[in-house]
């Protein structure tokens, strides 16, 4: 089997396997282990050694498909509201990165929470990522139509009102991590974190 079949099959695999988990909110059992295997072995046929350099690739809006991080996937614990779509949308530009979380619920209560962040390459790799403001309210308020266009209102808004939403600057002394991308395709990302965990994601058209 040549080298790009074997990537496709692990990679169909592994989109498999966390098809119908929810980000990682339904994963039980034995399954997590199966799924970091199948992690494992698609970051080994990874065809981008240095992705921080392949910024065409890198740079987009992309979708979370499965993650360990129990920081986001507790989210879905608010009340009245269950965790929709979550974004990463990279900036290479500008060095930047975009985390939005979708929340939807009752008639009229969709939120979202929103973080920014500064990335500082360390490595063709590794980035430090040093966290700047964060951003979250009712949808309708804010007048929220998808996670590209919000990202231009951040971007020509230095404060939102407070009868729109919680528009909160972060000390990046105190909030800061790292993360190393693994694996990058047209379509597919993987990420690992600095407290251990693991993110796959989708590129948007």
């Amino acid at each position: 089997m040549l080298e790009g079949d074997v990537t496709t099959v692990t990679k169909t695999a592994l989109q498999a396997a966390i098809a119908d988990k929810n980000r990682g909110l339904l994963v039980g059992g034995n399954e997590q282990k199966t799924i970091l295997a199948a992690i494992e072995q698609l970051e080994k046929l990874n065809p981008t050694p240095q992705p921080l350099k392949a910024t065409k690739l890198l740079e987009g809006d992309w979708r979370l498909l499965y993650t360990t991080s129990q920081d986001l996937l507790r989210i879905d614990q608010f009340p009245m509201l269950k965790l929709g779509a979550i974004y990463q949308c990279v900036r290479t530009a500008e060095a930047k990165v975009y985390n939005i979380a979708e929340l939807s619920g009752i008639p009229f209560l969709a939120g979202f929470v929103s973080v920014a962040a500064q990335l500082e390459p360390v490595s063709n790799q590794r980035v430090n990522v040093k966290f700047e403001r964060t951003v979250f309210g009712l949808q309708r308020l804010m007048g929220y139509q998808s996670a590209s266009e919000f990202i231009q209102q951040l971007q020509t808004c230095q404060q939102f009102s407070w009868l729109k939403g919680i528009d909160l600057r972060i000390n990046s002394g105190e909030r800061r991590g790292w993360i190393e991308i693994t694996y990058l395709d047209q379509d597919m990302r993987i990420a690992r974190g600095n407290q251990g965990n693991v993110f796959v994601l989708t590129k948007q058209s």
